[in-house]
């Protein structure tokens, strides 16, 4: 079957999530994730990719991303898959596959549920038992956000700026926020961000929600 087409809508932020093949690690040690940020901090300067968020997971990576036009991400991912997987494959002698096919692109349609998606995504190493602050791990952007760790590849959307009309007040009202935990409903409209608003998981769809609390 033909691959659907990616949908690009002008202004509005996708949540990309790309795993590993057979949920296998992405990354071993900090060594490897060092090279993974720097391989994609450099691929999406070249292309124009507006990074806001991200989290690198042992076997899997979200971003939080606006492309400015239709070929941006696509062209950033292609080429950042590519170069990170011929790295990770000449260091432990592998060949092959690093990816679980295609990379999931959802889009985030309501302005409501954007800061939901950042604290999604910031807070998974502390669904995934992998620290128990977000501030614990290094590999995320929440201390960019919350505690104004400076970066030169992340770009602060305009809903992060609106929280405050300075640095410091906008990371109090961040961590603020992020004190919440993301709920179960939550967890399944940030997979599914077209559910309409109240939307109960049912069914699969539950299940779903628990993978999530997992580190999906």
């Amino acid at each position: 079957m033909p691959r659907k087409p990616r949908i690009f809508i002008p202004d509005v932020s996708v949540h990309v999530i790309h795993r590993g093949n057979n949920r296998g690690a992405i990354v071993r040690d900090d060594a490897d994730r060092a090279v993974f940020v720097a391989l994609l901090r450099r691929t999406v300067a070249r292309h124009g990719l507006r990074v806001h968020g991200y989290a690198l997971m042992d076997t899997h990576y979200h971003m939080l991303v606006t492309p400015p036009d239709p070929v941006c991400l696509p062209a950033t991912m292609k080429e950042f898959g590519g170069r990170y997987v011929r790295y990770f494959n000449r260091r432990y002698e592998r060949i092959g596959t690093l990816w679980n096919g295609r990379y999931r692109d959802l889009l985030i349609h309501d302005e409501r549920y954007w800061l939901t998606c950042l604290r999604y995504i910031e807070q998974n190493p502390v669904r995934a038992r992998m620290v128990q602050r977000p501030d614990d791990f290094h590999w995320s952007s929440y201390r960019f956000h919350a505690l104004g760790a400076r970066s030169d590849w992340l770009t602060p959307h305009s809903l992060y700026l609106g929280l405050g009309s300075t640095a410091k007040e906008r990371q109090l009202a961040y961590r603020t926020i992020c004190e919440v935990s993301i709920s179960d409903t939550e967890l399944v409209e940030q997979r599914s961000p077209w559910r309409p608003v109240g939307h109960i998981p049912t069914g699969t769809e539950a299940e779903t929600t628990q993978r999530s609390q997992n580190g999906v």
